[in-house]
């Protein structure tokens, strides 16, 4: 039974390397191409590398259950037109024996893709994010379309780029106003420093170019440092980096809950919280589903039949998703809920089939 497990695990394993292989390939293809009409004197080719590069293990990551699925099917599928399924079967194996010979290497691929998104991926999207805004529009004015926008009790910030960790700021834009939403004040800093001491923490303001509006006259200054003393942590800052569904585990639930106590919007990280924690599950449906159809209506498909099959459930499993999220935010129910739904759809359906098959 030993060399029975061995043999299915090296025929599924040796599938599910080979399209998350394709799959990361065209994503590289097409990632690099929509980077590319980005570049310009300071955001160069190589930096698009770079980005790219970086990136490919969130990609990887977000692939794991579509290439666990794909590689269920195609390598069963194989074992299958050989008619080595049959013999197996022949030989007094039964069919929850064969499907627990293929959730043992798909037990390995969960942890594999719950290590990479966990400690891998969310560090160098930061890393690949913040370089990419700090090349593009790190130390010069304002731009709308880099950065992120926050609103501290009566100022408006802008901050164009965020190093790694969020203890370093790059164009840092300030724009201070009255209960009678007049402007009293406007400033850019090139940069900031996060200072922490044992008494307080602070931001170091670099290059400072202020304007004042005081009864109608505009006052211009320049400063070389000022001590900035705001509420802002660079925990904070380190996640507005990158999208909610790009972040840790851990560092989703800390947030959430952040969010929630300040009163702010936490739905999207309790959904990309719940969306990525219950990950190896969805991807153990889906190989489920995967093993069902190889035994029932997929038994004698073709091999381009399989593979076109195996598009067609990432793809509807993926809308399933897509339709839940807003629905959750929208209409306010629970984001577990949302993600569970799609998840419970594929396991009943793969559950049926194989009770038809026993």
């Amino acid at each position: 039974m030993r060399q029975l497990d061995h043999y299915i695990r090296n025929s599924v394993l040796l599938a599910m390397a080979v399209i998350i292989g394709v799959l990361v390939m065209l994503d590289l293809v097409f990632s690099l191409l929509d980077q590319m009409a980005d570049t310009d004197e300071s955001y160069t080719i190589p930096n698009v590398i770079s980005f790219v590069l970086l990136t490919t293990p969130t990609v990887i990551y977000e692939m794991i259950p579509f290439a666990a699925l794909g590689g269920a099917l195609v390598g069963l599928g194989v074992l299958a037109s050989h008619s080595e399924l049959v013999i197996i079967q022949s030989a007094g194996v039964s069919v929850s024996r064969i499907t627990f010979s293929v959730l043992k290497p798909t037990l390995l691929v969960m942890l594999v893709g719950l290590l990479l998104g966990e400690y891998v991926s969310p560090p160098l999207e930061q890393l690949a994010h913040s370089n990419k805004a700090i090349q593009q529009s790190g130390t010069t004015s304002i731009n709308p379309e880099q950065g992120t926008w926050r609103k501290i009790n009566d100022e408006f910030i802008h901050i164009n780029a965020i190093a790694p960790g969020g203890r370093e700021l790059f164009g840092v834009s300030r724009y201070k106003i009255n209960e009678e939403r007049q402007m009293l004040l406007a400033s850019f800093a090139e940069s900031a420093t996060y200072i922490e001491e044992s008494s307080e923490s602070y931001w170091e303001l670099n290059n400072i170019r202020e304007s004042l509006f005081e009864n109608r006259v505009v006052t211009s200054k320049t400063y070389s440092q000022i001590d900035w003393r705001v509420d802002l942590s660079p925990e904070l800052l380190s996640v507005l980096l990158i999208d909610p569904d790009e972040q840790s585990i851990s560092g989703l639930y800390q947030f959430a809950n952040y969010f929630k106590d300040q009163g702010l919007d936490s739905g999207p990280y309790y959904m990309a919280f719940w969306k990525k924690l219950l990950q190896p599950l969805s991807t153990m449906v889906l190989v489920i589903l995967a093993i069902s159809f190889v035994f029932g209506p997929l038994r004698e498909a073709t091999m381009g039949a399989r593979v076109f099959f195996a598009l067609g459930v990432g793809l509807i499993f993926t809308i399933l998703q897509r339709l839940m999220e807003p629905a959750s935010l929208l209409y306010g129910f629970s984001p577990l809920l949302a993600v569970l739904t799609p998840i419970f759809l594929c396991a009943a359906v793969g559950l049926y089939f194989l009770r038809k098959v026993h």
